[in-house]
């Protein structure tokens, strides 16, 4: 992460280190894991591929003067995920990653 120019940052893919996965089984969301893999394993009849079934909410994060990174707004991104995720057939996910 030092390495990034974080001023001039662009929309598109930028591979790090590590991601972050939260899966839903079950009828229920598991616990937030650490992954280094940059590849996703999709069922073939998963609903985003084929009725275009999917969202996206991007987070932006700063790096303040002390050093400090940020995160803008974390609980108005999960508020607007939740409320339009029953649009989409999404499972309505928790508040409790971003606290």
């Amino acid at each position: 992460m030092k390495d990034i120019d974080w001023k001039s940052l662009t929309f598109g893919y930028l591979r790090t280190d590590y991601n972050v996965r939260c899966y839903y089984r079950d009828g229920k969301w598991g616990e937030v894991e650490v992954c280094s893999d940059e590849y996703l394993k999709l069922h073939m009849a998963a609903t985003c591929l084929h009725y275009g079934q999917e969202a996206f909410e991007g987070l932006k994060a700063y790096r303040c003067p002390d050093g400090k990174v940020r995160i803008f707004r974390a609980e108005e991104n999960a508020a607007r995920f939740a409320e339009h995720s029953p649009w989409y057939c999404h499972a309505r996910g928790s508040d409790r990653a971003i606290r």
